[in-house]
């Protein structure tokens, strides 16, 4: 149970990085990746808690993987035309 409440705490805090610090991409990822890792660890905790196969989770880390690549390909093109990674420094619309 109290590896439990860890993965939910995790969990919160990555949400609250994530909701409160949107000026930089590079803080926004690396929440996202936060957040991921936190729900990795409890998805761990319950299939070994259970007695299933975790082979699930390769396929969850294989997908954050690509998820985690896309990020860092998408930040290094912001910062190529841009210059840097604020949110305000180009126009949404």
């Amino acid at each position: 149970m109290n590896m439990y409440m860890i993965s939910l705490i995790m969990f919160l805090v990555g949400n609250m990085i994530f909701v409160s610090k949107h000026k930089h991409l590079l803080i926004v990822l690396l929440s996202l990746e936060f957040i991921v890792l936190s729900i990795f660890f409890l998805m761990q905790i319950y299939l070994m808690m259970i007695n299933f196969n975790l082979y699930m989770l390769m396929i969850f880390l294989v997908f954050s993987v690509c998820e985690g690549a896309l990020g860092l390909s998408i930040l290094v093109s912001m910062i190529r035309t841009h210059g840097n990674d604020y949110f305000q420094s180009f126009n949404l619309i």
